[in-house]
């Protein structure tokens, strides 16, 4: 088994209803936080999120940081394809997931001043994102509804050691 399958353990299927209700509560908890002047989408992934968030914020003006990293489950060297210009003042940055942290690292860098939320969170990059709604585990692999299709899975007990 390599070394990046064995990272993820555990899977975690998100339905697109259970995304536009996490997208719509981080909404919520950013209405609390000021007044924000747009919403920037981190490509691909905050796309959906990021659009959530802006009718729920009523927010018009919506950009992109365009960034390429992953190749299936395989994370690879981060590389910006284009950002807005400024320091990230009243923009909130948005997610779908902080992994590791090294997409939110390197656009932090860029927007020092933006304010950064997610959707979901896991340890390792928790501590860059000012705001998320739901924490999972490292050794988990989040399916987005984008990413997936309706298909047969093993019961988990039938993947237990010694049976």
């Amino acid at each position: 088994m390599s070394e990046e399958k064995a990272r993820f353990e555990k899977s975690f299927p998100v339905s697109w209803q259970e995304l536009h209700r996490d997208a719509k509560a981080l909404a919520w908890r950013l209405s609390e936080k000021g007044d924000f002047k747009a919403v920037v989408a981190i490509t691909r992934g905050g796309l959906v999120p990021a659009a959530i968030v802006a009718r729920e914020l009523d927010m018009r003006l919506i950009d992109t940081v365009c960034v390429a990293s992953y190749e299936h489950q395989t994370q690879g060297e981060v590389k910006i394809l284009k950002a807005p210009e400024g320091d990230g003042s009243g923009l909130i940055i948005v997610d779908d997931l902080v992994d590791t942290g090294s997409t939110l690292r390197l656009v932090r860098k860029l927007l020092p001043k933006a304010h950064f939320a997610t959707v979901y969170a896991k340890p390792e990059g928790k501590p860059l994102v000012d705001t998320y709604i739901t924490e999972v585990s490292q050794d988990t692999w989040i399916h987005f509804p984008w990413d997936t299709e309706p298909q047969y899975v093993a019961p988990i007990a039938g993947k237990r050691v010694g049976r």
